[in-house]
């Protein structure tokens, strides 16, 4: 699915890797396997996250199976640029939660021949493409499309459906806040969900 080693040594460029889904899909446990097989190669790897993610841990990357790996929080993608010197591997988790500046970032250290592994969600829980990561995927050499298990029809999911009444497009939860749905479930949700506002705006 992925190099990990380049078969034209002269050239010193890196490349992005992609690792993208809904909630509960697995992504930042791909991430970390990664990185780990990196760090066992004796490779110098980095990790980042948004400082805005403090559900498990401020200074690591944890996934929902509560396998970790110790990481740098950063307030911004530029501050990425800054701290990631004299390393051979650089990994981003929840990327969607990054400004656009990520994106440049993001090339900037492929083309200074680093390994680049990021993992977000590609969708919001409107089912829309979420932040940055479109173009990331856009500009990566390598998109890994990872899928949950939907919890109302056992097929895959790939939809992050938001169980409670909050619109705000961020909004850190886990099982309590969301769920993974299939497409036909997804779109029996929402329409569950424009019937019941309408009942309530009825009764008003």
């Amino acid at each position: 699915m992925f190099l990990e080693n380049t078969v034209n040594y002269t050239e010193k460029f890196g490349w992005i890797e992609v690792i993208c889904g809904s909630m509960f899909s697995g992504k930042t446990e791909e991430l970390i396997r990664r990185l780990r097989r990196a760090q066992f190669a004796k490779q110098k790897v980095e990790i980042f996250k948004p400082t805005v993610d403090t559900r498990y841990a401020e200074e690591s990357v944890v996934s929902h199976d509560e396998n970790e790996i110790r990481c740098t929080p950063v307030p911004a993608s530029a501050n990425i640029m800054l701290l990631a010197n004299n390393i051979d591997v650089v990994g981003i988790d929840e990327a969607q939660f990054f400004d656009d500046e990520i994106v440049r970032v993001c090339n900037d250290l492929a083309n200074r021949g680093i390994r680049v592994i990021v993992a977000g969600l590609d969708m919001d829980f409107k089912g829309n493409p979420f932040g940055p990561m479109p173009a990331l995927m856009a500009t990566a050499e390598y998109v890994t499309k990872v899928h949950a298990v939907c919890t109302k029809t056992g097929n895959l999911a790939h939809y992050s459906h938001r169980t409670v009444a909050d619109d705000s497009l961020v909004l850190l939860g886990e099982v309590q806040e969301y769920e993974p749905l299939s497409r036909a479930a997804y779109y029996k949700a929402l329409q569950k969900e424009k019937l019941r506002k309408e009942e309530e705006k009825n009764e008003q």
